[in-house]
């Protein structure tokens, strides 16, 4: 599995995206540039202990990263999208994963050229959006139970 984040701008919430890849086995991608800086100190609180034990890289820009995947189709989590997650069927060799940054998600051409494969967690409509690093755990773990149900079978 493969956690992409899109330009990032917390490092609290980067951090905790990176202690949720480690509990649920991804590898963490962050797309640059970044709103802090790698050897934030912020940044690593938030991972805790774990961060040691995390696989992730950084890249310069978004045709970069998709190069660089295994597998480059990838799941894209907006807002904005209208099929829910649970729909989506996570395949146990073809999960990525991507988020935006928290103040304006993704870019509309990115979602627009994958319409196909945009996913929403749905919530309450008093509620504008959940935290970035909710997003990311409520997604990760889903596709993570999909995995081991797949396997399981």
């Amino acid at each position: 599995m493969h956690v992409v984040l899109y330009e990032p701008e917390i490092p609290y919430n980067t951090g905790s995206v990176g202690r949720t890849c480690v509990a649920v086995g991804a590898k963490l991608w962050l797309v640059r540039p970044l709103g802090f800086r790698i050897d934030d100190r912020q940044l690593r609180r938030a991972g805790l202990d774990y961060w040691q034990h995390l696989q992730w890289e950084v890249v310069d820009d978004w045709d970069t990263l998709l190069r660089r995947l295994p597998e480059p189709r990838p799941w894209f989590f907006s807002k904005t999208a209208a099929t829910p997650y649970t729909d989506a069927r996570f395949e146990p060799d073809d999960v990525v994963l991507v988020f935006g940054n928290e103040s304006q998600g993704l870019p509309r051409s990115i979602l627009q050229s994958n319409a196909e494969r945009c996913l929403r967690i749905p919530i309450h409509a008093n509620a504008r959006s959940l935290n970035l690093s909710v997003s990311v755990a409520v997604a990760a773990f889903e596709a993570r139970r999909q995995q081991v149900a797949a396997t399981d079978r």
